[in-house]
């Protein structure tokens, strides 16, 4: 049975595209829509995170403000920020880019963001309304999981959905992604991926699979996503 390969490329450039739209006319009526994102630090994969982020603000319309803090910021440095930006009305959305140096509570500064702001979807008013089936802004990585789903008119309702991992970032609200869909859902801890692998292909090696980062969805020769 050949794999199902669902086309993420090709679908973030329509998004990005619709994005666009949307900025500029935004722009037209009102005025242009802003992210702030927060950079604590030198981590060399967080610069490079921000850095394509600020990048694909400029190419979807957007205006983004980087605000770079040392590493031996305080916290209360870093809060007052946040502050200043909640309170600022040219600014829509902020972002503080995860991991913070050990010294700063991520969980302290990402309750201070505005709930209207939080577009990482991490404050807990925006955790408990995803729990509830509530409108919120949705953690970005799970969200485009379920719009890969979508774009492959892969109907979840009443199918069985494994989830590895269980991460405040991606697991836990993938779960509740998946239960929004009606999806019965299992959520696993993080165990090695070579040996859910081996299991999964000695039972159903004839099916087609679908891998997403850490998540395993697994559609039999019905159709049926069993996993």
């Amino acid at each position: 049975m050949t794999a199902q390969l669902i086309n993420g490329k090709d679908l973030s450039q329509q998004i990005r595209k619709n994005i666009k739209e949307k900025a500029s006319q935004l722009t037209e009526k009102y005025r242009q829509p802003c992210l702030a994102v927060i950079l604590v630090g030198e981590d060399p994969a967080s610069q490079v995170y921000v850095r394509n982020k600020v990048k694909s603000c400029e190419d979807c319309g957007i205006k983004s403000i980087l605000q770079r803090l040392p590493a031996d910021s305080t916290e209360k440095e870093v809060i007052d920020l946040i502050n200043a930006l909640n309170q600022d009305k040219e600014v829509d959305g902020i972002l503080v880019q995860l991991p913070l140096p050990k010294h700063i509570s991520e969980q302290k500064i990402i309750e201070t963001i505005d709930v209207a702001k939080d577009v990482d979807g991490f404050h807990l008013h925006n955790v408990g309304a995803l729990s509830c089936g509530l409108p919120c802004l949705k953690p970005c990585t799970p969200h485009g999981v379920i719009k890969m789903l979508e774009s492959a008119n892969i109907d979840l309702e009443g199918k069985l959905a494994l989830v590895l991992g269980r991460s405040n970032i991606v697991g836990k609200p993938m779960a509740q992604l998946l239960l929004e869909k009606n999806a019965t859902v299992i959520l696993a801890r993080n165990i090695p991926i070579y040996f859910v692998f081996q299991y999964i292909w000695r039972k159903y090696r004839n099916s087609k699979y679908i891998f997403f980062y850490r998540i395993w969805v697994i559609i039999n020769k019905s159709g049926n996503i069993i996993y």
